[in-house]
């Protein structure tokens, strides 16, 4: 009775670690079918809310709000920028048309021309007040005096130069003389017969004329915001340096924005801003629960992986292969995350430029450019857990590594063409002159544009250098278009139908796969070494495929 008793207890407690083992099972399965729901599952299984999709939802609303005012106001600054760029240009530029030649803004081929332009832009410094339409003025330094304008010249130390004989003698340190002028106090006809304006040509390699202004941009009131104050730190150079008869004149100007010392303003402007500080404080709130809503469904993946490996490991003595660990890895939990923090810094950046504390209308442009773009993408993560819409996002996955690799091979003959062109054409094709440049116009080539401009604008004045562009030309289009561009499109069709395949006939089956659908058949491995364990699990890991009547797609 005794040795009964004893193996009626042991039978039971055998059983009960069993089912304890079963519903230990079922609770795993449970969970990570729920894991993989869509939000819409997931409220009909359990009626719990989906937080995170409405949070995304709002966020898309108020971040792309948030943006289109900012690009609003952004155009204004910028537009203010280029209209008084293009009105120091006509204001100081003699004879200058309205359009830049080339890369730069005015030539002049006479001597005459030369001082006449020299001293044309100071005739109209001098005169600034009474001919600018514009809020522009002279700046003034700490003690109130206003800042002078200074020139200076840059010429070889001596130098004498005979064509007709083909005699020179250079020096080529170079030197430079520098003056100033004041534009109250200062006399220009005093300037005009000073030295300085004593110029030998053969010598000379540029004169250089820089000076400052102050501005205030009032169009900012129209869109209820406190205007901003610039100075343009303006630089007029005449440029000798090919001595060829040419010489070009350049005008750069670089803006300095900053917020105004005394002002006063009446009506909405500042109560707008309030109004505006207050949508941006919410924009920073909605993107911190977001980040934090993606982190936590981060750890709990990472947590459901671990229950899931030691399952495994436990019950079959088995390893999760990697593509079943990546089922767990949810790239756009780390996107969304990104996109928080880009806008939450942008934002940041957005009310200090509000708040006049900083002026990088750029950065902070960057930063919320890149997070829209981002939130805009993640919301293709809701529209792959339909079938049809999940094809681009499974397209993708199953081609980017392919078009890696392949763009890697092409980039090399790429680069080498971009070398080569850049080398021999530069000096005769203007799409040619810089790298990038060549860069781009191979890049128009390969998607069919300004074909036949590239041929035709090549001067034809070197017989060889003539044939070797269209040598050059017809290979780089034959092999990127009929081979490089057809193989590239070969790639991603291939991939899609691939997917359009498994669609039909069933994706692959992996241990994960079958855990979900209760199926057993999990081949047990036996103690073994290290690389033999690998080898089993890299084989086993995919061998069926899922059922075509079964809907459930995992989607990282």
């Amino acid at each position: 009775m005794e040795l009964l008793g004893r193996y009626l207890e042991r039978s039971n407690s055998v059983s009960s670690v069993m089912a304890q083992d079963a519903v230990n099972e079922e609770n795993l399965r449970d969970d990570l079918r729920y894991y993989f729901m869509s939000p819409c599952e997931k409220y009909r299984t359990r009626r719990h809310i989906p937080w995170k999709l409405g949070v995304q939802i709002l966020k898309i609303v108020m971040i792309t709000t948030q943006l289109i005012l900012f690009g609003l106001n952004n155009q204004l600054v910028v537009s203010y920028k280029e209209e008084n760029t293009m009105a120091l240009k006509n204001l100081f530029l003699k004879d200058y048309t309205g359009v830049d030649e080339d890369d730069y803004s005015v030539a002049v081929y006479t001597q005459q021309g030369v001082y006449e332009s020299l001293h044309y832009v100071l005739d109209q410094y001098s005169q600034l007040g009474q001919l600018t339409t514009g809020p522009i003025t002279y700046p003034e330094d700490e003690d109130g005096n206003l800042l002078p304008l200074d020139m200076c010249k840059e010429h070889y130390k001596r130098g004498s130069v005979e064509p007709s004989d083909e005699a020179y003698d250079i020096d080529a340190q170079l030197e430079t003389v520098c003056t100033s002028h004041d534009p109250k106090t200062g006399n220009l006809q005093t300037l005009y017969n000073s030295s300085f304006f004593n110029l030998d040509f053969y010598r000379l390699v540029d004169i250089k004329i820089t000076f400052q202004l102050k501005g205030i941009n009032l169009q900012t009131v129209r869109s209820r915001e406190l205007p901003d104050c610039y100075s343009f730190f303006v630089t007029i150079m005449f440029d000798n340096q090919c001595h060829s008869g040419k010489v070009k004149i350049f005008l750069d100007i670089d803006t300095e924005r900053c917020a105004c010392r005394n002002w006063k303003i009446s009506g909405t402007a500042q109560k707008n801003t309030h109004y505006l500080l207050i949508f941006d404080g919410f924009v920073i709130l909605v993107c911190l629960t977001s980040a934090v809503l993606c982190s936590r469904s981060i750890v709990l993946a990472v947590r459901l992986l671990q229950r899931f490996s030691r399952f495994f490991h436990e019950s079959y003595n088995r390893k999760v292969c990697e593509d079943d660990q990546k089922e767990f890895l949810n790239g756009w939990y780390v996107l969304v995350i990104v996109s928080d923090l880009l806008a939450i810094v942008g934002t940041i950046l957005k009310m200090e430029i509000q708040t006049k504390n900083l002026t990088s209308y750029d950065v902070c442009s960057i930063f919320l450019g890149t997070s829209t773009l981002m939130v805009w993408v993640s919301v293709i993560r809701y529209l792959g857990y339909f079938q049809k819409y999940n094809v681009l996002i499974l397209t993708m996955k199953a081609a980017f590594p392919k078009v890696l690799r392949f763009c890697c091979c092409a980039g090399m003959i790429y680069l080498g063409y971009t070398f080569c062109g850049w080398i021999v054409l530069g000096p005769y094709h203007e799409k040619f002159e810089g790298l990038s440049r060549v860069a781009e116009c191979l890049f128009s080539l390969v998607n069919g544009d300004d074909m036949f401009t590239t041929f035709a604008q090549l001067k034809d004045k070197n017989t060889l250098v003539w044939l070797f562009s269209r040598a050059y030309l017809y290979s780089f289009i034959s092999l990127f278009i009929y081979m490089v561009l057809s193989l590239f499109i070969a790639l991603i069709t291939d991939a899609y139908e691939t997917i359009k395949n498994y669609q039909k006939e069933g994706f692959p089956l992996t241990d994960l796969h079958k855990f979900l659908r209760e199926q057993k058949d999990f081949p047990v491995v036996e103690e073994s070494s290290q690389a033999d364990v690998h080898i089993r699990n890299s084989v086993l890991c995919c061998c069926q495929r899922v059922p075509e009547n079964d809907d459930m797609v995992l989607i990282s």
